[in-house]
């Protein structure tokens, strides 16, 4: 059952999109050579702390960290160790906030240090895939705007588009309905409502649309070994706009 959100639960909603997008700056500007994934899981939980929130991904469903990150051929749920960041190096940190009750969710994808022409192309149009997919996030819309929207402009490209997991709705609890699918398929397709909040999020890859679970039963892999890209933003739709809520003001 999608739940609609009223515009008082909406505000509760974006303080919780704006401090994601506070922590997404902080982390950004930690990503270089020789940092450890796992010192910027720590930042990442402290900042959450010590903002008053608490990471709405560790624990949830047994994750251990409060982000997944995931570099080069891991798409998602890569989880924090001792590997540290080369350059060169794609990676993509995806995080979640529960303030007071209320849950906020973003993925961006940096490149450490320099990176190839062909890793700068595939980040560059996983971010277009989100906005153009955002375009179609409208109320009167369906839910297959969207994903048709990432798809094309992916396949634009020869990218593999990762029909495995998909974007949802988010506010109330991590993961809510609907799904958000990158691919055209034959799932539900409800009507955008005002009052929906959803993350949407393109997970696009160099080569195949294949993946790979490791068995740690979390971290997802290209199944070709070629780089993957993730971006995903929250937003709230109204009668007449959609809003970006983790986004910097």
């Amino acid at each position: 059952m999608i739940k609609l959100k009223t515009v008082e639960e909406i505000n509760k909603i974006r303080e919780s999109c704006s401090l994601l997008a506070e922590t997404h700056e902080a982390l950004g500007k930690l990503i270089q050579e020789g940092i450890t994934t796992k010192e910027l899981d720590t930042f990442a939980y402290n900042y959450i702390i010590n903002h008053g929130g608490k990471p709405a991904f560790l624990d949830y469903m047994g994750y251990p960290a409060t982000l997944c990150t995931s570099i080069n051929d891991v798409i998602i749920h890569g989880i924090p160790g001792k590997e540290k960041l080369k350059n060169g190096d794609i990676v993509s940190l995806d995080l979640g906030i529960n303030l007071k009750g209320f849950f906020s969710d973003s993925a961006v994808t940096h490149i450490v240090g320099q990176g190839t022409a062909e890793d700068e192309q595939l980040v560059k149009v996983t971010k277009e895939c989100l906005y153009f997919g955002i375009e179609q996030a409208k109320a009167g819309n369906r839910i297959h705007d969207i994903s048709r929207a990432v798809y094309r402009h992916a396949k634009k490209y020869g990218y593999g588009v990762v029909k495995d997991f998909c974007g949802h709705g988010v506010g109330f609890a991590p993961h809510e309905a609907p799904q958000i699918p990158n691919y055209v398929g034959a799932g539900p397709n409800p009507r955008i409502k005002e009052g929906m909040v959803l993350a949407i999020e393109p997970m696009i890859n160099a080569g195949t649309d294949d993946v790979k679970i490791l068995p740690d039963g979390w971290t997802v892999k290209t199944l070709d070994k070629k780089k993957s890209a993730h971006w995903e933003h929250t937003v709230a739709i109204f009668r007449d706009h959609t809003e970006i809520l983790t986004i910097s003001h």
